[in-house]
């Protein structure tokens, strides 16, 4: 048995500020495909994963990518997070840069579900495959900004679409989301289960057009005293 020191307090590792989901900097630079760490998503037919990781380039400091790339088809992947309490760390955070947007997508309709950007957030409810909970935060090529529409392709998606329109193609731009208070907005109560799966993507096979766009780093985090 261990004995602590009168007076003295026992050693407490600090919850750190951040999760990072993502940053590719461990990314091996050019690969294609599938990146380290991630695994194929098949929301119906098998994507072409023109994955691509590359450096950003736009004057910033340098760092790693993933370039997307979709014609025609559906490309998903995700990556397992462990049991993240969105009540410990809300706030989704996120960089995304739109080039080319599916030509006439729009979330509301199945025959236009088609984003150039997505992240999915996946509170899984068992059976996994019917009855999880997943916030889909979106760029449509439609569809306003700010809207809600649950996914005319699977009951399971909510899109909250973020931006939409060409307006701010090609720019970088971060985004901050609080999972947590979109769960309660979208489904009326707190989740009960942890977030285990973060998924990135982009879809353009419904408009059979073409799309293409970049991801940063992708985190959550803690709210501050002052959020």
């Amino acid at each position: 048995m261990r004995i602590t020191p009168a007076g003295a307090r026992s050693a407490v590792t600090p919850r750190p500020a951040a999760i990072v989901v993502e940053d590719w900097s461990e990314q091996p630079l050019g690969r294609v495909g599938i990146p380290i760490g991630w695994e194929a998503q098949s929301w119906g037919r098998a994507g072409k994963y023109d994955f691509k990781v590359e450096l950003r380039g736009d004057g910033d400091e340098v760092r790693k990518v993933l370039r997307l790339r979709s014609d025609g088809d559906n490309s998903t992947i995700s990556k397992r997070v462990g049991g993240l309490d969105a009540r410990a760390y809300p706030i989704l955070e996120w960089q995304w840069r739109m080039v080319t947007l599916p030509r006439g997508g729009d979330s509301r309709a199945a025959a236009t579900d088609d984003q150039a950007g997505q992240i999915y957030v996946v509170f899984p409810r068992f059976p996994a495959a019917a009855r999880s909970r997943v916030i889909g935060y979106v760029w449509d090529t439609t569809a306003p900004a700010g809207s809600i529409v649950r996914s005319p392709s699977t009951s399971m998606v909510t899109y909250m679409v973020v931006r939409s329109g060409p307006a701010e193609l090609g720019q970088w731009l971060s985004e901050r989301r609080n999972v947590l208070e979109d769960f309660k907005r979208i489904y009326g109560e707190a989740p009960a289960e942890t977030i285990e799966v973060v998924t990135i993507g982009i879809d353009s096979n419904d408009t059979r057009s073409h799309a293409e766009s970049y991801m940063g780093e992708i985190r959550f985090r803690a709210l501050t005293e002052h959020e």
